[in-house]
């Protein structure tokens, strides 16, 4: 890898750089905890999950075991990318009958019906059991210690945290367990969580089946059923993660990699393909000429995602047209370079038949790019009463049009926004980078922004990170992007000039650009570069 050299220098910080392993995520706390289990000679699998727990403990406005996860995984060896599904399902009694007697037309963002399965716990087992070489119990130790002992809140993350409390903590059942006196913890605060930590303790002596079936998932029932909710035990315990077939596209010599269908990574690799037909090299990285390609590449990338992102088991995608390079020209040729189109459909390919993101690389070259998520900060906000985390409100990306593929049916996976990523080099499938950003209908945005930015202009993974977005905001049709302060002026002007309706944000609102995380690997050598987002509280470590 060839970086620009010091002078040159116009990143926010300088990335990480090592070799024994390397871990970024958005807590330090959490960095922290997954490099302890790379010290005690754990895999790249051992880390990703303690580190999952400990982001529960550190951020559990944005994730933890009441919600779902998936991860992509490198095996060094075999120089395969392996796929897990860690998302669960609608309960068996939440029909679109049911919601149509009931008079919802749409389901509120809090509603006890946005309760699906959490798959986080059986993901987490599920991984270790697979690529791990140590026990739960010790995976789960330092989370369990962050949580007993407690831990000084960060700046961002109280920030989020009182926008949790008003929006969801302070209204939902059992939600004061994650308050301090019913308030939200201040910045340096130190917030204990004994609650959380006896459900990892059951984790760590029982495995999975210690949250499925018993206490847990007895707390989880009867929380549901006092606001409404129609969940059951035998729900619960008919959960299980699926290790799926990943998808990819090549572009300029790379292979990026994402989860298949029920997640949106899909979009991503879409406006790649549709940007592989543009010579993005010769353009000004921060000009309207590049940013315009981009963002129309997104939306007509978007067009087809909503649509075709649904539960694969039950209304599988056409994939292999979807991602053919054929589609993608077509797709292409309805990209105006000098004007946004409004009015962006899905297209027809020919066929012949909402979180936290951390990466992990260890020091055999085995990597684990890992996301794990609540949906909307703290999900519903409600808390199994004397378990300390809150449950998923994921059942929102459903569909209630039953002609829809992503429409709501009992036992179904929804349309998941959260996604994880890696880059392989296409010549050879040595890891090129574990990767992801977070955040909403921002994650596939992220992706191909950052890939854009690590492959055409060889950035190196902080700078890359540091480097202004745009987001197309929740993937919606229409013209309206919002805009990342920082990039130039002039270019704002020309977008607003070629048709789009543009919006700068900044402050803390800079989360709507997501809050990514990257690990480069040199083939050659096995130097780590590591990157971690400026808009989170985080950072990158190595060994």
């Amino acid at each position: 890898m060839h970086f620009p050299p010091v002078a040159e220098f116009a990143s926010r910080r300088s990335p990480v750089i090592g070799r024994g392993g390397m871990l970024a995520s958005s807590q330090p706390l959490a960095t922290a905890a997954g490099l302890s289990i790379l010290r005690a000679g754990g895999t790249a699998a051992d880390a990703a999950v303690a580190t999952a727990a400990a982001l529960n403990v550190t951020e559990p406005t944005s994730t933890g075991i009441g919600g779902d996860c998936f991860a992509l995984y490198y095996h060094a060896s075999t120089k395969r990318v392996l796929a897990l599904n860690g998302s669960g399902r609608a309960p068996a009694a939440l029909t679109l009958d049911l919601l149509s007697k009931q008079g919802l037309a749409e389901l509120p963002n809090f509603h006890p019906y946005t309760v699906t399965v959490p798959g986080a716990a059986a993901g987490w087992a599920d991984l270790i059991a697979a690529h791990g070489r140590l026990s739960l119990a010790q995976v789960l130790a330092p989370a369990i210690e962050l949580a007993e002992g407690g831990f000084p809140v960060a700046p961002i993350t109280s920030y989020f945290w009182g926008r949790g409390v008003a929006n969801q903590l302070s209204q939902a059942p059992n939600g004061a367990e994650l308050t301090i006196d019913g308030r939200a913890p201040q910045p340096g605060e130190i917030f204990r969580n004994p609650g959380l930590a006896r459900t990892f303790r059951r984790l760590a002596e029982g495995g999975a089946a210690a949250f499925y079936e018993g206490e847990i998932a007895e707390a989880i029932v009867d929380v549901l059923a006092g606001t409404g909710g129609v969940m059951s035990t035998a729900d619960l315990a008919a959960h299980r993660s699926t290790w799926d077939e990943p998808i990819s596209a090549d572009y300029r010599g790379y292979r990026i990699w994402e989860c298949p269908p029920n997640g949106q990574g899909l979009a991503a690799l879409l406006a790649l393909n549709i940007l592989e037909s543009f010579d993005l090299r010769g353009q000004d990285p921060l000009g309207a000429e590049r940013w315009h390609l981009m963002i129309e590449a997104m939306r007509l990338a978007f067009a087809d995602a909503r649509w075709h992102v649904a539960d694969g088991a039950t209304n599988p995608a056409p994939l292999d047209a979807l991602l053919s390079k054929q589609y993608a020209a077509q797709r292409a040729a309805l990209l105006d370079p000098q004007r946004a189109v409004a009015d962006v459909q899905r297209g027809r390919p020919l066929t012949s038949s909402g979180t936290v993101y951390f990466s992990v690389v260890d020091g055999e070259g085995n990597a684990c790019s890992f996301i794990n998520s609540n949906y909307q900060g703290f999900g519903t906000g409600i808390v199994p009463k004397g378990w300390g985390f809150t449950l998923q409100n994921r059942g929102h990306g459903f569909s209630l049009d039953p002609g829809h593929p992503n429409a709501l049916a009992p036992g179904k996976r929804p349309y998941h926004t959260i996604i994880p990523a890696m880059i392989t080099h296409a010549s050879n499938d040595a890891l090129f980078a574990c990767y992801g950003v977070m955040g909403g209908f921002m994650q596939p945005q992220g992706h191909m922004q950052v890939a854009v930015g690590l492959i055409d202009d060889g950035l190196d993974p902080q700078a890359a990170l540091d480097r202004p977005r745009f987001c197309i905001e929740d993937g919606t049709a229409g013209l309206g992007v919002s805009l990342e302060q920082g990039l130039p002026a002039e270019t704002q002007t020309q977008l607003a000039a070629m048709g789009h309706t543009v919006r700068e944000v900044g402050g803390l609102q800079r989360a709507t650009f997501g809050r990514g995380q990257i690990i480069l690997r040199e083939s050659d050598t096995g130097v780590l570069w590591g990157g971690s987002d400026p808009r989170a509280d985080g950072l990158a470590m190595t060994l």
